[in-house]
């Protein structure tokens, strides 16, 4: 069985703890590594024998997303896995008080950066949908999928009561193979989605959406954490908001119960505009409904309805633009994102994982 990262603890409630190797293999204060006892630890605190020794079991908790330092790396560990083992920079936030979420947040990253070495995967073609009324954003939305490292993409593009010379300029200057449909303003939001989607030639479908952001590792996560969970369906937490009005980054962790709002989780819901589907799986669940409204979540409900397993994956890279509530198909008041926040910010303030300028 291999090891994933579900189940990861974004709070920890011990601190650090020895990883050694104890002859045969590495271990945690003498004992072997147990992943679930790990997952209330800060991270493992490396110390290096003398001689060479397999990293396989090293790794292996990596993939885990056990957050892994050292204050040196030896000699014969690969520069890549050297370069974030020796990088402490997560560490310099107080993991108390006022401080906690910031420190939570900055493991968190760190967790991810060490995955991604831990769980290598071939580059999967994904085919990204878009719906768009809304010309002016067609160009950032494509200058973002060009950023994305990893995956071999191609656009599929819905415009929807939007003009093809509109956005012509945009589209020429795309990198990426772009192919487009037009519909009326008046044909619901999911079946110009479906339209779009039929021309898909990838192996795997992402929902894109034209106002938020993404980072430039972006679908190949969402690709790692389809791969390593066996899932059906992928997509990320919806935890970071720009409220636009407002000029202000927020950051959720619960939802406004209370509840926690966990990452590397099986659920039934996922942030809509980061679903992914292998192709074959989307069209088995029928695409995208019809819809007006609401489209995300009746795709999720239908596709759990049909035994779809469903995973979350961490919604790091990953930021949802929020203007006013008549201007999204997801209506909720700006004042629901306040009462849910965990961290408040000024300003654009993403995770470090967006890479943003």
């Amino acid at each position: 069985m291999s090891v994933t990262p579900c189940g990861f603890v974004r709070t920890p409630e011990k601190g650090l703890a020895r990883l050694h190797w104890a002859d045969t293999g590495w271990a945690v204060d003498g004992e072997p590594p147990d992943v679930p006892a790990l997952r209330s630890l800060r991270g493992l605190e490396i110390e290096w024998p003398d001689a060479e020794v397999p990293l396989d079991g090293l790794l292996r908790l990596a993939a885990a997303g056990i957050p892994l330092t050292a204050g040196r790396a030896a000699p014969w560990v690969p520069a890549d896995l050297a370069a974030l083992l020796i990088d402490r920079a997560w560490l310099d936030h107080a993991a108390d008080g006022t401080a906690r979420s910031l420190a939570d947040l900055r493991r968190e990253e760190h967790s991810v950066r060490l995955r991604r070495l831990a769980h290598p995967t071939p580059t999967p073609k994904v085919s990204i949908v878009m719906s768009s009324k809304r010309p002016a954003l067609v160009g950032a939305a494509l200058a973002q999928m060009e950023r994305q490292r990893g995956v071999e993409a191609e656009v599929l593009l819905g415009l929807h009561g939007v003009a093809f010379e509109q956005v012509r300029a945009v589209v020429e200057r795309c990198a990426l193979p772009v192919t487009w449909v037009e519909a009326a303003a008046s044909v619901p939001f999911g079946e110009v989605l479906n339209r779009a989607a039929a021309l898909a030639s990838g192996d795997y479908l992402a929902k894109w959406d034209d106002d938020d952001w993404y980072g430039p590792r972006h679908l190949s996560d969402l690709f790692m954490a389809l791969t390593y969970a066996g899932a059906d369906v992928v997509g990320t937490t919806a935890e970071f908001f720009y409220l636009e009005p407002l000029k202000a980054t927020i950051r959720r962790t619960t939802f406004a119960s209370g509840a926690r709002y966990p990452s590397e989780v099986w659920s039934d819901h996922v942030a809509g505009g980061t679903i992914m589907v292998p192709l074959v799986k989307f069209r088995e669940i029928g695409g995208f409904p019809g819809l007006s409204r609401a489209v995300d979540l009746e795709f999720l409900k239908v596709a759990h309805q049909s035994g779809a397993r469903i995973y979350r994956t961490h919604g790091l890279g990953y930021v949802l633009r929020r203007g006013l509530s008549d201007e999204h198909t997801w209506q909720l008041p700006l004042a629901h994102f306040l009462k849910v926040a965990a961290n408040q910010w000024r300003g654009f303030r993403p995770s470090l994982l967006m890479e943003a300028a």
